[in-house]
């Protein structure tokens, strides 16, 4: 499995906590410094299947400031795609990638339905 997270993230150590309690094992990757091509982020939601809009950190301050709320409105999801991927902050963390999942976001009660 793959992991991206921001180290200073908050709800990211929770989740590192949550699969490292459970020795699960992943790799790390720093969304903020390594984001997703768009190649790998097509691949993730072709495994995914949610709408794009979902991905997005809607509580971001990147986002806000770019008034991306308003723009996906008008947006085709290719370039909500090339939008997400330009800055990994504007990607909704963490990001599990699993063979058969995609998971954005840490909501423990999801995680655990996963992994039990």
């Amino acid at each position: 499995m793959l992991l991206y997270i921001y180290p200073k993230c908050s709800t990211c150590k929770k989740a590192l906590k949550f699969l490292e309690d459970r020795n699960i094992e992943f790799e790390i990757r720093n969304i903020k410094d390594k984001p997703p091509t768009l190649k790998e982020f097509k691949e993730y939601n072709s495994i995914g299947k949610k709408e794009i809009k979902k991905y997005f950190n809607t509580s971001g301050i990147l986002y806000k400031e770019l008034n991306l709320k308003d723009k996906l409105l008008n947006m085709s999801d290719e370039e909500k795609i090339k939008t997400l991927i330009s800055d990994g902050m504007l990607i909704k963390r963490p990001l599990l990638i699993g063979n058969n999942f995609v998971i954005n976001g840490f909501r423990e009660k999801e995680w655990e339905d996963i992994f039990n």
